[in-house]
């Protein structure tokens, strides 16, 4: 299998269609990959099959084609229902800002403090996935907090809370 560079700096394999079939219903989106990518997926299959019978055991490379190829049925799910996401880019972007961090919470002070900020970092990132301005969830739960009956605390929390009229 052969990947060509195309100017605009996509594979070939990975552009195109991709962008349109992400538009269409769970069955119009498999019956695409399957008349677009299912030829391709193969000749993928079959080339890692192949130069992981060049590579010797134990190499870096063996390694890494091994642990593609002992996943391959869980990889190809995609081309078996269309509802099912052929990449996680989404969920990549999602903890993008906590990976970049990681580095800077070394220095959080103590042990302490560095679960006092996951758990607040738990809180915004559980706002944005559930639609909410995180600014005006922190603030309006802060201001709430003090006065709110502990027996109701989980109506604060971002798949429960409703901003205060």
């Amino acid at each position: 299998m052969r990947w060509e560079q195309k100017p605009s700096g996509t594979s070939s394999a990975s552009s195109g269609s991709s962008g349109l079939i992400a538009k269409f219903s769970g069955p119009q989106r498999l019956e695409a990959r399957k008349s677009l990518t299912a030829k391709r997926w193969k000749a993928l299959h079959e080339w890692l099959q192949l130069e992981r019978s060049r590579v010797a055991d134990g190499s870096a490379t063996a390694k890494a084609l091994d642990y593609s190829l002992r996943r391959w049925p869980a990889l190809s799910a995609f081309l078996h229902d269309g509802d099912v996401a052929f990449h996680n880019n989404h969920l990549e972007n999602q903890i993008r800002p906590w990976a970049v961090g990681r580095g800077a919470w070394l220095f959080a002070g103590s042990e302490l403090a560095g679960q006092r900020a996951a758990m607040v970092m738990s809180l915004i990132q559980s706002a944005r996935l559930n639609g909410h301005d995180p600014w005006a969830y922190l603030r309006d739960v802060l201001e709430r907090l003090p006065t709110y009956p502990n027996a109701r605390i989980d109506e604060l929390l971002p798949h429960r809370w409703k901003p205060a009229s």
